[in-house]
């Protein structure tokens, strides 16, 4: 690992511990990500994680937020975009259709798209937008 990887690794950290003390597992390749699709059982939120100010301040608290009532996911995972790039890549291919966009969250069951929610519908908006958002995918889907 070269300087600069092992800087962002460094600074990407209390990015990803933000999702993974709310109960996400990280798939950090490729093989972890097809493991995860081809065994997954029910829903899962997929998020893909981010350094940039969004993700910081309105994607990762609308996340943790919604999980605390109500129905939710059965299965919560995460990729890191610009860092897990691989695994990234990989989990993009099941999101047939849809421009890559980081960050961004979602909703699948077996494998299939429920729910998107792009960065456009992220960046400037209010947390409780987002929330909003995820709370009624999950009645909806979960």
């Amino acid at each position: 690992m070269n300087a600069y990887e092992q800087y962002m690794k460094e600074i990407s950290q209390p990015m990803r511990n933000e999702l993974t003390e709310a109960g996400f597992n990280e798939l950090t390749s490729p093989e972890e990500v097809d493991q995860f699709i081809n065994s997954a059982d029910g829903t899962s939120l997929v998020v893909v994680n981010s350094v940039c100010g969004c993700a910081a301040g309105l994607a990762r608290p609308a996340v943790r937020e919604s999980l605390e009532n109500g129905k939710t996911p059965d299965n919560l995972v995460t990729v890191f975009a610009g860092q897990d790039r691989e695994a990234t890549a990989r989990m993009r291919e099941h999101f047939t259709g849809i421009e890559p966009s980081s960050p961004s969250m979602a909703l699948l069951k077996n494998g299939k798209v429920l729910h998107f929610i792009p960065r456009e519908e992220i960046e400037d908006h209010e947390v409780e937008e987002i929330v909003t958002n995820l709370t009624k995918a999950y009645n909806q889907y979960c």
